[in-house]
């Protein structure tokens, strides 16, 4: 079982634009040629961050022609957010704030073995890590740059620096880089 932050950046390190866009992304390829299929049957729980949360619910169309559904995860999905923010009928959704932690302990338990994703953002990702939960970065660099946005990971990160644990070239558009996090305490935590 692994904490994963498994994600899409382009090349100078942002993973949406200033206002929460993607639309730079869904150009360089089909989501079914990545390692996503495999990545996802593994998961058996995630975690979001409110602005995630509010693209999906805002781009329920386009997510259902690149992934099949309007809310493509059967996973139980904890939101971390501290306002008010509208259902999805039929999806096991937790709404939660504040510490990572005892979330962390919840979702492990849900997830019944299988990995924990955190899907986004780059803050969220930071608070798993600062917290020691944190097992693994898994990054799918695009072939562009968008000059500003919102961070890949909004932390330093420099002594003991991620250990590259692989490298592989997805398409024309992609490069997936692995990294094993330093220190981690995800592994084993309760």
């Amino acid at each position: 079982m692994k904490t994963q932050y498994y994600t899409a950046s382009s090349l100078d390190g942002f993973i949406a634009t200033e206002d929460d866009s993607l639309e730079w992304l869904f150009p360089l390829g089909d989501v079914n040629d990545t390692s996503y299929p495999s990545f996802i049957a593994d998961v058996g729980a995630l975690a979001m961050g409110s602005a995630t949360y509010a693209w999906m619910l805002r781009h329920a169309v386009t997510v259902q022609d690149q992934m099949g559904s309007a809310w493509p995860y059967t996973q139980p999905t904890w939101v971390f957010s501290s306002r008010a923010l509208p259902r999805v009928p039929g999806v096991d959704l937790r709404f939660v704030s504040g510490d990572v932690r005892p979330v962390h302990a919840a979702m492990r338990r849900a997830a019944s073995g299988k990995n924990i994703w955190i899907v986004g953002g780059g803050d969220l990702a930071g608070q798993f890590f600062d917290a020691g939960l944190l097992d693994e970065l898994i990054v799918q660099v695009g072939s562009v740059t968008l000059g500003q946005g919102k961070p890949l990971f909004p932390r330093r990160l420099t002594s003991p620096p991620l250990s590259l644990t692989s490298a592989q070239q997805i398409g024309s558009g992609f490069a997936e880089l692995r990294y094993a996090v330093p220190n981690s305490q995800g592994n084993g935590a309760a």
